[in-house]
């Protein structure tokens, strides 16, 4: 399908001029507007820029850089628009602003002009609605900064029409972009399943099971994540991430969304990220979040008897990264170290072994160490393990020293960095990707979304190492869902309830996708 020759962009902030930019070099006639000269002017200079370093790179010629620049042609005011096939709305996020700019546009550019919203949070329905033809308002919403993200979502609202639909479709994919159809509901797609990247992070220092500065380092270590979620928090800004989740909330009374008290106190605060100099971390002198612990190096395990107990893609990746570690695998009468695992919850509990057994380490999934097995170690980890440089450890009060001595020292042999955390079901890797698979079991359970576009959008346009899809089909669903019902039964949360689907499907031995 042939794209308009003529797109115009309104918002002539980062937003817009990216978009401006891509539009410009899929080869239409690109009018860029903002009612500020003085942004219009320097997201024209934002275009240029962005071209010049493409070309830096190697990725364009100085004169295609050029020739797209020619395309992109500043517009000072909205009637300049008219000539346009497709204008694309990029202005800030208040519905009252975006009512009013779609009801003037509506009386200027032609009734074949498709009008398309960038909003990440707001209803196109609702933006829509006070529309002449609300058939031709779509949602188009592009990931920041559009020109490098690779995903862009189309977000039909209750009116429009299918060929408006299919028009931005063509759009974003001659712009590059991996699109994903995603239903007008909060968040749409990515934003929605992303949410427990934040908040269950959140809830988890919250709860004192681990400190800000663990999280993130456990998420980038042992998870493969770019960015930790409070990092991420900081460079988003706080107040902006906060503002989300009460959005959320207000839209749903959805308990997953609930905003977090602790969010709350640093935007009242004024701590707002790096804006401010102080979030999450401080960034006076160019601090920030302290650099992750290099691992040792693997091996070490010099032949001594290791039992791994239990079945699971996680406790085999772990036999597997022993045995290479030069550990002698399985069932021993004397191991030097004995780890139990599985996903059960406390009712498989050997809470009551003596003091005097050998020492042990228990894999902490479907219920916390304490209610399992007090006088052991806890471990917990994701498979896939290649790429993790991190293992996470738990502990409780009558732990025995030398189970947790000889856990760790197992972990150091693996080649990754130990992390005591709390104790609770999942640590806290396992909680936020918990969390994240049952998100988007439940988007693809009420038919907002597809599996292969949960991962797509994860993957492409919030940079994850992997989706919550293909997490779940690593991991197993038996054990996403032992943790979920792990921290349902110790929280009493309804935050923590699974989803329909999530649940259907583990029962039949199925995959989420």
């Amino acid at each position: 399908m042939a794209i308009p020759r003529t797109i115009g962009v309104v918002g002539a902030g980062t937003m817009g001029a990216g978009i401006a930019q891509l539009a410009a070099q899929a080869g239409a006639r690109t009018l860029l507007h903002d009612p500020v000269p003085q942004a219009l002017e320097r997201g024209l200079a934002t275009v240029a820029a962005g071209l010049d370093r493409q070309v830096a790179r190697g990725r364009l010629s100085a004169a295609d850089a050029a020739a797209i620049r020619a395309r992109v042609e500043p517009a000072a005011s909205l009637e300049q628009l008219a000539p346009c096939g497709l204008v694309i709305e990029a202005a800030p996020e208040r519905l009252d602003l975006k009512l009013d700019l779609f009801e003037r546009l509506a009386e200027i550019a032609g009734p074949e002009c498709v009008l398309a919203t960038n909003t990440s949070s707001l209803s196109v329905a609702e933006i829509a609605a006070g529309v002449p033809g609300p058939e031709r308002v779509v949602g188009l919403h592009f990931f920041n900064p559009a020109p490098v993200m690779k995903l862009a979502e189309v977000v039909p609202g209750v009116a429009t029409a299918p060929e408006v639909v299919a028009t931005a479709r063509a759009v974003g994919e001659a712009m590059g972009k991996r699109v994903i159809d995603a239903a007008d509901i909060a968040g749409f797609l990515v934003n929605r399943v992303n949410r427990p990247f934040f908040l269950e992070a959140l809830r988890i220092v919250q709860d004192g099971q681990a400190t800000v500065e663990q999280v993130d380092r456990v998420v980038r270590m042992a998870g493969g994540f770019r960015m930790g979620p409070f990092e991420l928090m900081d460079l988003i800004g706080i107040e902006t991430n906060h503002a989300v989740a009460e959005g959320f909330y207000r839209q749903t009374l959805e308990p997953r969304y609930r905003p977090s008290p602790l969010a709350a106190r640093m935007v009242a605060a004024g701590r707002l990220g790096r804006k401010t100099g102080q979030g999450w971390y401080s960034y006076a002198d160019g601090a920030g979040r302290p650099a992750d612990p290099e691992p040792p190096a693997a091996g070490g395990g010099d032949g001594r008897p290791l039992t791994i107990a239990g079945e699971g893609p996680a406790l085999d990746a772990l036999r597997e990264a022993a045995r290479e570690a030069g550990w002698e695998v399985g069932e021993h009468v004397e191991p030097y170290l004995t780890i139990e695992g599985g996903t059960a919850a406390a009712g498989g509990s050997r809470a009551a072994a003596g003091a005097d057994a050998a020492p042990r380490a228990r894999f902490v999934a479907g219920a916390s160490l304490h209610l399992t097995d007090p006088q052991a170690a806890g471990i917990h980890l994701l498979a896939p393990l290649d790429g993790a440089r991190l293992v996470e450890l738990t502990r409780t009060p009558r732990t025995d020293p030398l189970a947790a001595a000889r856990t760790e020292e197992l972990v150091r042999t693996l080649g990754r960095h130990p992390e005591w955390v709390g104790d609770g079901p999942g640590l806290v890797l396992g909680r936020i990707v918990a969390q994240l698979v049952n998100e988007a079991a439940f988007l693809v359970g009420e038919g907002n979304g597809t599996p292969a576009d949960v991962d797509a959008g994860m993957e492409l346009g919030v940079n994850h190492p992997r989706g919550p899809i293909a997490w779940s089909a690593a991991l197993g669903l038996p054990h996403v869902l032992a943790t979920l019902d792990g921290l349902s039964d110790e929280l009493r949360e309804e935050r923590y309830r699974a989803a329909p689907l999530l649940r259907r499907r583990a029962a039949l031995g199925a995959r989420l996708g």
